[in-house]
Order: structure tokens, then sequence, then C-alpha cells
């Protein structure tokens, strides 16, 4: 497992090369990137500035990681979320999950990333034109982290 809370960029591929590198036990690695948007709601956004409560945060991660590693067969998991003030293009976060089979791969993935966006204590404050506002929850996020809420269990291979 790997959980990183950054101001600095990443490399994807070098991420992803780490995180794989001499396990030939690996089938699959499924991998989700975030990235600033220039519009939201219909307004452009110049730039979005993410709040942590660091300590607090690692630890929500490492705790979704851990949840993530009880419902699927998982060989790796990597999430690096940043902070700090980013502008469009910029990326947020990578979330990537290894296993010897793609099905677990792929569920988790989108389980780990539909988990951070509803329950990591990140806060993200948008720059427009009409000033700066911080962004609600969406009930579309709530929604897709509402199928996960059944017991966990360990998918089939």
């Amino acid at each position: 497992m790997t959980v990183k809370v950054q101001r600095d960029d990443f490399d994807v591929g070098a991420e992803i090369a780490a995180l794989t590198a001499g396990r030939t036990d690996i089938g699959g690695v499924a991998t989700f990137l975030g990235l600033v948007r220039d519009i939201a709601g219909g307004e452009a956004v110049s730039a979005m500035t993410l709040e942590h409560y660091p300590g607090m945060t690692e630890k929500m991660l490492a705790d979704i990681e851990s949840q993530a590693r009880e419902r699927w067969a998982l060989d790796e998991i990597l999430i690096i979320h940043r902070f700090g003030r980013l502008e469009p293009g910029d990326r947020i976060v990578l979330v990537a999950t290894a296993s010897a089979h793609r099905k677990a791969a792929l569920e988790s993935c989108e389980f780990l990333i539909d988990w951070l966006k509803t329950r990591a204590p990140f806060w993200k404050l948008e720059e427009t034109g009409q000033g700066e506002h911080w962004v609600e929850a969406r009930e579309s996020d709530d929604e897709a982290a509402a199928r996960w809420e059944e017991a966990p269990r360990k998918a089939a291979e």
C-alpha cells in the first residue's frame, strides 16, 4: 500500500512502473486519474485550491485503502492526492489497484475513487469569474458511493 498526500505533481507512468516493478503475479492494473476541469456548474474555473488536515487525511486514506483490501484480492494499491492551488489540466488524484485478476482491480479502483470523493477530508475552493466559492458535496457522488455500503466481501476470482 502506498498513500501519498502531497503538494507536488506526479508522473503517472513512473508511479505505475514503481507499483508493478518485479511483480509477475499481477495480471491487471486499473487506474483513475483526476484532473482539474476549466468549467464547473456552467462557470469557468481559473483555479482550485484543495485544503486538508495533515495526519487526519493520511489516516482516512489508509482506512479507505484497508476497506478495499477487505473486499477484493489485491496485490498493490496506490493513492496519490494533491493539495494546494491547482489550475485547469493539473493532476489532482491518482488511484491504481493491481491484482491477479482484472475484475478485482477494476471494481476496487472504482470503489476507492467513489469513497475518496465522499469520505476523504479535502475541501475545494474554486476560483471563478464570480469570485471564490467552496465546492459543495454532490448528490451524484453520494449516490455512486452508496452502492458500496454493503458489508465487505472478497470478490470472486
